[in-house]
């Protein structure tokens, strides 16, 4: 079968291990069938197309590990005062003027846009949390098309939740539900997974029937958990334990549990995770914007914890999220060997991936998903296999990435997104937005 290569002058196989000095990969279908120095792959096919990366180095696409596509109808949203607090920032900002204001349409176009933003910064997937309760049924299926027309690997869900009736809650879990059967007849590169809010919104009963739910039909089940300090002392106020404790005497602990956030955790709170197997994804930017804290994410990782990194749909330029984890953490350790360069490359590749359930995805090995990006190497000092991840990541952002290809197909060349009317979907955008916030 004919294939493609891709030849660059430098190639980040998988964060960890050495890059290689002019070498690139080979693409057949969807996958990397091959990797190796440039010359050695010129000698082994050569009747195979060439996609000159000079100037670049060839990495694997960034996995987004936890978004909210709708986030960026929000940037700029009038504000009588600013909440003063995590509660007041959900039950007098976050729900009434954008969740519960949210339809098909603003989520269609904000989903386009963001779509957007992230492949110009080199992501390939994400997963993408949806709350709005106004908007269902058939969300997540508006979601969807939008999702495939722009060819990102992506899973979709719909936040459940009992906040506003226990008849909407059951709405949203069967969104969820109809939705991931529907991804698995189909196929594709779009997928579900079972969701609901927290236990401040949701019943031990209504949290129980999602995990079964989500065993049942073989996916995760995800919450936020613990994103400020409001959780856990809720939790303590109204169950005598904090909020994973909670959890694990619900039963519902394992490795089919995938929590975002977990900024304000206790030291029995990490080890439940580490124990159980939970899934965690960190989003460094948006917990200091909502003023929720630092999360023990070197912590975690010493423990073996599987962790991905989002953007949690605040600043969707995914160097710009790797630099808050790089540069966070040693400031709060006041260390600054903490969250080494090539650690958080890996939380933003593989191990989204594997927080996410995907298998052979986020490394550009034989037989592993042919998802990647070609970034502007030109850095005023020069490249080296001793500085090349702290480079990219200190110094580069979405105007570097130039070229991006999900599952082996090209969707952005020489920084242009294929088929994206951008002036277009920007003056959509900014009509959705002007009506949301008039509402």
């Amino acid at each position: 079968m004919n294939g493609q290569l891709i030849l660059a002058d430098w190639l980040m196989i998988t964060p960890g291990k050495v890059p290689l000095r002019e070498a690139g990969v080979r693409v057949v279908g969807d996958r990397v069938v091959d990797a190796g120095p440039n010359v050695e792959l010129r000698a082994c096919y050569p009747d195979d197309p060439v996609v000159d990366g000079s100037g670049h180095v060839l990495a694997p696409g960034f996995v987004n590990a936890h978004t909210h596509l709708y986030g960026v109808l929000a940037h700029g949203i009038p504000l009588d005062r600013a909440p003063a607090d995590f509660w007041g920032f959900l039950a007098d900002f976050w729900w009434p003027l954008v969740e519960d204001a949210l339809d098909h349409e603003m989520i269609c176009a904000a989903t386009d846009w963001a779509c957007v933003e992230m492949l110009r910064s080199g992501v390939t997937g994400f997963y993408d949390c949806l709350e709005a309760p106004q908007a269902i049924p058939d969300a997540l299926f508006a979601q969807k098309e939008v999702v495939e027309k722009r060819g990102l690997r992506g899973v979709l869900s719909f936040e459940a939740t009992e906040r506003v009736s226990r008849e909407n809650g059951q709405l949203g879990l069967q969104e969820n539900a109809r939705f991931i059967e529907h991804c698995r007849r189909e196929g594709g590169l779009v997928q579900g997974l079972m969701c609901f809010h927290t236990t401040f919104t949701c019943s031990a009963d209504f949290i129980r029937q999602t995990f079964a739910m989500g065993a049942d039909l073989g996916v995760l089940t995800h919450m936020h958990c613990n994103e400020g300090v409001h959780e856990p002392e809720y939790a303590l106020k109204h169950f005598g334990m904090r909020t994973l404790e909670y959890y694990d005497q619900l039963g519902v602990t394992g490795p089919g549990m995938l929590a975002s956030q977990c900024v304000q955790l206790s030291e029995r709170e990490r080890a439940i995770i580490a124990e159980r197997g939970i899934k965690v994804t960190h989003m460094p930017l948006s917990n200091c914007e909502v003023g929720g804290g630092i999360a023990p994410v070197p912590e975690q990782l010493a423990a073996g914890v599987t962790l991905g990194l989002g953007s949690d749909g605040y600043i969707n330029d995914f160097f710009e999220v790797m630099r808050g984890a790089f540069l966070i953490h040693k400031a709060h350790h006041q260390n600054p060997q903490v969250m080494p360069a090539h650690q958080v490359w890996r939380l933003a590749t593989e191990g989204g991936a594997r927080s996410l359930g995907w298998e052979r995805v986020g490394r550009l090995e034989p037989g592993w998903a042919a998802d990647l990006q070609l970034i502007d190497a030109g850095l005023p000092t020069p490249l080296a296999e001793h500085n090349l991840y702290e480079q990219l990541l200190l110094w580069r952002n979405h105007t570097h990435v130039h070229d991006v290809m999900v599952a082996g197909r090209w969707q952005v060349r020489d920084g242009r997104v294929l088929g994206a009317n951008v002036p277009a979907m920007r003056t959509r955008l900014q009509e959705n937005a002007q009506r949301m916030w008039s509402l």
